[in-house]
């Protein structure tokens, strides 16, 4: 594809293989909160392309704290206010956009054609069901947990559990029992992100 001044002067940063690797990479964000709004964002920035984003909710103003939307799309789907927001960053995208709740049943449908899935889900439950309907699959999965509170950001790590899977965070300071405010949000997003570009870039 032609090359805008986007994607020239991350070609120059990356080098030519490695750039064409990070664009031919699909990734799945399931989950577009705090987490998944944020590592999407990251991963545009940084190249990626091809994104298959999934989320069945709207925002609602108290998402404005700490995920990527605006004033001015409360209301909206979150699955075509991101796909909006990071065509902004870089028109060039190839977005699936799926609005649909994540269940052990479809998982494995909705995220068929990706072969890297950031875990972005809320939930503990929900965070072990789609690790767990994945595994196995051969696909490279980085799920988090741990990330609620503020402080002590230093203790959100990178933690290889097993051959395809990461877990980025503290393990310990869940959002259920802490709030989840902007900077360890961010700042696990961007981890999740980064352990995906050098996973591709590894490879």
């Amino acid at each position: 594809m032609k090359e805008n001044e986007f994607y020239k002067n991350l070609s120059k940063k990356l080098g030519r293989s490695n750039f064409k690797k990070v664009q031919d990479a699909r990734v799945g964000l399931a989950g577009l909160g705090g987490l998944g709004s944020n590592c999407a964002l990251n991963l545009v920035r940084v190249g990626f392309r091809k994104l298959t984003i999934v989320d069945f909710d709207v925002i609602d103003p108290s998402n404005l704290d700490r995920q990527f939307y605006f004033l001015d799309q409360v209301g909206m789907e979150k699955t075509g206010a991101l796909e909006e927001n990071l065509c902004r960053i870089n028109p060039d995208l190839d977005i699936k956009s799926i609005k649909a709740k994540i269940y052990k049943e479809n998982a494995g449908e909705i995220f068929a054609d990706c072969p890297i899935v950031a875990e972005c889900l809320d939930s503990a439950e929900n965070k072990s069901m789609l690790v767990g309907s994945l595994l196995g699959s051969g696909k490279f999965i980085v799920s988090a947990s741990g990330l609620g509170g503020y402080g002590a950001s230093d203790e959100i790590k990178v933690r290889k559990v097993k051959d395809g899977l990461v877990i980025v965070g503290d393990l310990e300071s869940d959002i259920c029992s802490k709030p989840a405010f902007s900077p360890r949000v961010n700042i696990a997003a961007a981890k999740q992100a980064d352990t995906i570009l050098e996973y591709v870039l590894s490879k």
